[in-house]
């Protein structure tokens, strides 16, 4: 059975959800309590892996109508984590989330239509 492809919407909304989730997970931490904490480390990395994956998804045009988010930089996040998975620096993801999650939320907010049964 195929699924069909998601389009850029509910892309867009799995990326905001998925990057406000990231950062649920990390509320009330610091960066050494995230380095003790592999639950938290593993809800992050995953919640980011799917912020990566739906950017890498989204297609070229609205990609290009919206320059100034960091489609690439993203999905480049998401194959680090993937394909890096034995040797995932756990600095670099808590600087992504202190440092470039609550940017990113706030750039892509607006975007997402308003709608009810999303």
């Amino acid at each position: 059975m195929t699924r069909a492809p998601r389009d850029d919407v509910a892309l867009l909304r799995d990326i905001l959800k998925s990057a406000e989730a990231a950062l649920r997970f990390a509320e009330g931490l610091d960066e050494r309590a995230f380095l003790a904490s592999e639950l938290h480390q593993q809800a992050i990395i995953r919640a980011i892996g799917i912020v990566g994956e739906a950017a890498w998804r989204m297609t070229p045009g609205f990609k290009a109508a919206h320059a100034d988010v960091p489609w690439q930089a993203m999905a480049g996040m998401r194959h680090r984590i993937v394909h890096d998975y034995a040797d995932v620096d756990l600095d670099l993801v808590w600087r992504v989330v202190v440092h470039e999650l609550p940017p990113l939320v706030s750039r892509l907010r607006p975007l997402v239509p308003r709608d009810e049964s999303a």
